[in-house]
């Protein structure tokens, strides 16, 4: 027993046992004899090295780290309760939240399905927005900074955090943070913004399903100069969450996806792949059951559940016997089934030309030089979710959809060649988007 164990802090918190041991301090189990509460209580310890100066800088960045998230009230920012300074140091009384870390969980299990990271990380981008709004950064997001509760992910240690109008009290000359999950821009000693935090989760995620962050070298100086002159190797185990790392891992800020688009695409590589050609989890890759799953209840994933896999009587009423045929050839290949048709010439250039199907069909993808990635979102009304699938149509094949209104996003419009309403769209590299298609 410690002498600190057992002790009751500003007259209200008794001190239970320890939970952690850091370099900075401890983190204590305590109990609020006031609220009659578990909380967690961070111990602040200054390093010894530290004049009266330097203390006071310290003690500046402690409640630094409780003011920041206190401004930002989310289920996935840890809560913070009080702030009391005793024994000449300061203490930081939290939430109490008895969960492993992502970092514990990946040393434990190994890393993770693509599908539960892309689960954890649409929880954090939630949060960040919410925090980059009320102007707060967080400039330290990594694995072991973020908890694993049961339904619910919780970013934790502000104590590198910035808010506007705040100045950095980082002690010149020194390196506070994670080089391997730092920002290029911050490494170059530049001001940190949004985009910093975006790039600090993209190695968070990466981490996440490769069980180690993207530039991992032997000391920090080798780290830094990795994050500053280095792409990062190319996640093997990635699968759809792969495009979204390397969106986010850009070294130009200005490149880096934004709130709204990463929200949108984690979401969709998050849902539980149905179609018998999805990706394959990667051999080792640990789960997740409560832990860092996005909720199950909200109201877009209710939307897709009750829609998902029944016809709307309406889109039959008109169509022709041949509409019917085409119609259940689509079904077909969203529900994972191989397509049998005969593969058929390529469309040309000139959308003049005979499209891909005689028929008419509102949507004609076909895969040319590889596998082509579909997610399609049917029987969407009035901005509503509907029914979403995520198929895989293999070299030379085609998928036919006749249900409207839909959106369709395709992995790579050079591979992906769509005709919607008879006319060849244009065909761009990179994963393209059409909303909003009905048949004219």
């Amino acid at each position: 027993m410690t002498q600190t164990e057992h002790f009751v802090l500003a007259k209200r918190y008794r001190l239970l046992h320890a939970l952690g041991h850091g370099a900075m301090g401890t983190v204590w189990r305590a109990h609020d004899e006031l609220l009659e509460r578990d909380v967690a209580i961070k111990e602040i310890r200054f390093p010894a090295e530290l004049d009266e100066n330097d203390r006071v800088v310290f003690y500046r960045r402690t409640l630094r780290e409780a003011r920041a998230p206190a401004r930002v009230r989310h289920k996935s920012i840890i809560e913070v309760y009080d702030v009391v300074q005793e024994h000449a140091r300061p203490w930081i009384v939290m939430e109490l939240i008895e969960a492993p870390t992502l970092e514990q969980h990946i040393k434990e299990h190994g890393p993770l399905r693509p599908e539960d990271a892309a689960g954890l990380g649409r929880q954090l981008v939630d949060a960040l927005e919410e925090a980059h709004a009320a102007g707060v950064l967080h400039r330290d997001i990594k694995p072991s900074n973020v908890l694993l509760a049961p339904g619910r992910v919780v970013l934790t240690d502000f104590g590198l955090a910035v808010t506007n109008g705040s100045s950095t009290i980082t002690k010149v000359g020194t390196f506070v943070g994670s080089p391997a999950y730092v920002a290029p821009e911050v490494a170059r000693g530049e001001k940190a913004t949004p985009e910093s935090d975006l790039w600090s989760l993209g190695a968070t995620l990466y981490c996440a399903v490769e069980g180690r962050p993207p530039f991992d070298h032997e000391n920090v100086m080798a780290t830094l100069s990795a994050v500053l002159t280095e792409d990062p190797a190319v996640s093997q185990r990635a699968g759809d969450l792969g495009p979204i790392i390397s969106g986010l891992l850009q070294r130009n800020p200005k490149r880096r996806l934004s709130h709204s688009r990463l929200a949108e695409r984690l979401e969709r590589a998050a849902m539980p792949k149905r179609s018998a050609t999805s990706t394959i989890p990667p051999e080792g890759a640990s789960t997740l059951s409560s832990a860092g799953l996005p909720s199950r209840r909200s109201g877009a994933h209710r939307a897709r559940q009750s829609s998902t896999g029944k016809l709307h009587p309406y889109l039959l009423i008109g169509i022709p016997v041949a509409g019917v045929i085409a119609l259940i050839a689509a079904l077909f290949v969203l529900l994972g089934g191989d397509s049998e048709e005969p593969p058929v010439a390529a469309p040309t250039s000139d959308e003049s030309a005979t499209p891909l199907s005689a028929d008419m069909d509102v949507v004609v993808v076909r895969a040319r030089g590889g596998q082509c990635k579909l997610t399609t979102v049917i029987g969407r009304e009035g901005g509503a979710a509907g029914t979403v699938n995520n198929v895989t149509v293999g070299d030379g094949q085609i998928a036919r959809y006749n249900s409207v209104p839909m959106d369709l996003t395709v992995s790579d419009g050079k591979i992906c060649q769509v005709t919607i309403n008879g006319k060849l769209q244009a065909a761009e590299a990179g994963e393209q988007t059409y909303r909003d298609i009905e048949r004219e």
